[in-house]
């Protein structure tokens, strides 16, 4: 799992806090490649600020298995257009939105299963400070570029590679891949998708560096 010195999590968590100082509706995004610990930073951050911020992954917006099986893309899974981006963008903006008494629904991705679970996160329309992970963030193809406006802030999670791809193919394991197709997955499709995110890491306002 990646690490972080306390100091710099410290940081983080005051800079996620600034962002709602007044009060209104933000939305921070963590993006960077498979592995590089947004899910984990994203949790810390939450559990550290203390009932100011809901967690809504964009890895809720992966196609089911059945319907990558329909498009011919479930040896694909995990790049770009195997999510509903579409879907994404438009729960990122009702989310900005904010309406009084409405608690908004997410989706999650539960790994065990290897698919998405509908209306498994509620946001209360109370809490100031959304953040949402993912590889595509900063993604700036097709339906994905209209991500990047919804963002009031956007971290790019940095973590070498010699240190990266190793936890992605443990990672995998642990979910029920065998040793040796956790391998060539990380191999034949996550660093294709790595590549391609790495492209957004310019676009970001914060670059994060992790151990």
């Amino acid at each position: 799992m990646p690490r972080m010195d306390a100091r710099e999590v410290e940081r983080l968590v005051g800079r996620a806090r600034g962002l709602v100082a007044d009060g209104r509706r933000r939305v921070l995004g963590i993006a960077g490649p498979p592995g590089a610990g947004k899910s984990t930073l994203a949790a810390r951050l939450v559990a550290r600020l203390d009932g100011l911020a809901a967690l809504v992954p964009m890895d809720g917006f992966h196609l089911a298995q059945a319907e990558l099986e329909r498009l011919g893309l479930a040896a694909r899974k995990g790049a770009p257009d195997t999510f509903d981006a579409a879907g994404y963008t438009a729960l990122l903006a009702r989310l900005r939105a904010a309406e009084p008494g409405v608690t908004v629904y997410a989706p999650a991705f539960d790994r065990a299963l290897e698919e998405p679970v509908a209306g498994a996160i509620p946001v209360p329309p109370e809490v100031p400070l959304v953040i949402t992970e993912g590889n595509y963030l900063l993604h700036d193809e097709g339906p994905w570029a209209a991500v990047r406006p919804l963002l009031d802030e956007a971290w790019y999670l940095d973590l070498d590679d010699r240190s990266r791809v190793p936890r992605l193919v443990a990672r995998h394991v642990r979910f029920g891949k065998e040793q040796d197709h956790a391998e060539r997955w990380v191999a034949e499709s996550d660093e294709a998708n790595a590549r391609l995110v790495a492209l957004g890491r310019d676009r970001a306002h914060l670059v994060v560096r992790m151990d």
